[in-house]
């Protein structure tokens, strides 16, 4: 999909990321929410045992109640009380019957209205929390005419005092309890959530908004320093997560700063490829008239000559290519390492170099599986940058030996180059941006595009380059290049014509 394909679906994610969201779709609003809910499920978690308790509560009070009153029916024959006084004490307790046993006996005390059966058996020495939630479900679900059985021992006496009773008065007093604690529930769950959603955002909420709303603006408008965010003093993770944002935000804008720069750079490049490939067309033609001269020395340096604007004129041809994307895939060959470094040495002329001694210890017969145009090219930049370096070394030249050294290995598959010089190393600023481009040269005015390019051009061949040694005089870059994969067919024709 093309830019301009891109550019309608990007703006819209960003206007809709902007607007203004309804107050219930809002991090405060759902924090608010979230809050009141769990509050009222605090509440009914404590509802549940409560109304249980106040179940056996207003059983025991009531059984007390009997108790009390049947001291007084047990203290004369139940025959000789008189039937209008056993029921106004029914009604003052709220029962049908009242019954004592004692000694295994039982004796009904008073009784009215005696029911046909009784539905239920409450025995109040059972408190297991299971099974009084249950009965107080119990109650409140399938209660209200029923007829129920309540009996608990007195004190210490060793008796048991039973009533026989409906059920609905403590239904009626079940329902009425869990509506006043319905409302003071309510209540508190709305104080509660207030208070919490209050600290909340003014702890989290407020500074998560106000990182949300930078980066959106930041997002439009990246290259304004106003943009980035100032981090809050506070060291808890919003804090730490303010000052990353803002330490990412301000690498963003320099990463941008520098990319621009390089834009630049490439138009400027741009420009300039069109004409140093006329000149260099020039140069070629009269290259072409100095091949038929006669001169033995000019025939001797003509083939040099040509082979030099050949491969200026192919970078000349690949500028734009690398500026714009990266450079093209290696067309890689066999190629005899030791016959490209000597043309290394032939270019760059380091005899010229303040008595800069070059010594080539590729074996002549050593090859490598590269791209020899692009391998030159890594040999060259990172020779140069060792001419350059012993060149500007200005300490005593007569006693200090400046050498450049070209060596070569093989492991298995992988080809291993060493470039060393003793030149005066690398400084640490040098080292820690290595292969970085504007960051990585060794001297004053450098741009140290030279490594970045001879990195890429490794790692385009599947291999690698590091630098060998610690900090102090000399460099040492080691490259590792393996093979190309083969075919089993062809390695086996490799095999058969080498045996």
């Amino acid at each position: 999909m093309s830019a301009m394909q891109q550019e309608p679906v990007t703006t819209g994610m960003r206007t809709r990321a902007g607007s203004r969201l309804p107050v219930l779709n809002r991090l405060s609003g759902k924090l608010l929410r979230l809050t009141l809910l769990f509050g009222l499920l605090a509440e009914v978690m404590i509802f549940i045992p409560t109304m249980a308790d106040m179940r056996m509560r207003w059983l025991s009070d009531r059984l007390n109640t009997v108790a009390a009153a049947s001291v007084v029916l047990a203290a004369s024959d139940a025959k000789d009380i008189p039937q209008s006084v056993q029921n106004d004490v029914l009604l003052a307790t709220g029962t049908k019957a009242i019954a004592l046993r004692e000694m295994g006996a039982s004796r009904l005390l008073a009784v009215t209205d005696m029911p046909s059966k009784v539905d239920r058996h409450i025995d109040m020495t059972v408190t297991d929390p299971v099974t009084v939630i249950r009965d107080a479900f119990d109650t409140i679900i399938n209660g209200g005419n029923r007829i129920i059985r309540v009996y608990g021992p007195i004190g210490d006496t060793g008796k048991v005092i039973e009533l026989i009773t409906s059920d609905a008065p403590l239904r009626n007093a079940m329902f009425k309890y869990a509506r006043g604690f319905a409302f003071v529930s309510a209540f508190i769950s709305i104080i509660t959530a207030g208070l919490v959603f209050l600290a909340i955002s003014h702890l989290l909420v407020r500074p998560i908004q106000r990182m949300s709303a930078n980066m959106l603006a930041f997002a439009r408008n990246p290259d304004d320093p106003q943009r980035v965010i100032q981090p809050e003093d506070r060291e808890d993770e919003l804090g730490i997560a303010q000052r990353e944002l803002a330490d990412m935000q301000q690498q963003l804008q320099r990463t941008l700063s520098e990319q621009k720069h390089l834009a630049d750079l490439g138009l400027a490049v741009s420009k300039i490829n069109h004409d140093m490939r006329n000149i260099l067309a020039s140069a070629q033609l009269m290259s072409d008239h100095l091949a038929n001269a006669s001169d033995p020395a000019i025939q001797r340096m003509v083939p040099k000559l040509v082979r030099t604007i050949d491969r200026a004129i192919n970078y000349s041809q690949t500028v734009l290519a690398y500026g714009g994307t990266q450079e093209p895939p290696p067309q890689r060959r066999r190629v005899k390492l030791h016959t490209l470094v000597s043309d290394v040495e032939e270019m760059i002329d380091p005899d010229a170099k303040c008595g800069i001694e070059f010594k080539n210890l590729v074996p002549e017969n050593f090859e490598i599986d590269a791209d020899p145009d692009q391998f030159f090219r890594v040999i060259s930049n990172l020779c140069r940058n060792s001419v350059q370096a012993m060149a500007g070394d200005t300490r005593n030249e007569t006693s200090i030996i400046k050498r450049l050294t070209i060596t070569s290995g093989q492991i298995g598959a992988t080809s291993i180059i060493g470039i060393d010089d003793t030149g005066p190393g690398l400084p640490p600023k040098a080292r820690e941006n290595l292969f970085t481009a504007f960051k990585g040269s060794a001297r004053s005015g450098g741009t140290g595009l030279g490594l970045a390019i001879v990195h890429e051009l490794v790692r385009a061949h599947g291999g690698t380059i590091e630098l060998r040694g610690g900090e102090g005089a000399g460099t040492s870059f080691e490259i590792r290049l393996p093979d190309q994969p083969v075919s089993l067919a062809e390695w086996r024709s490799r095999r058969d014509s080498i045996s």
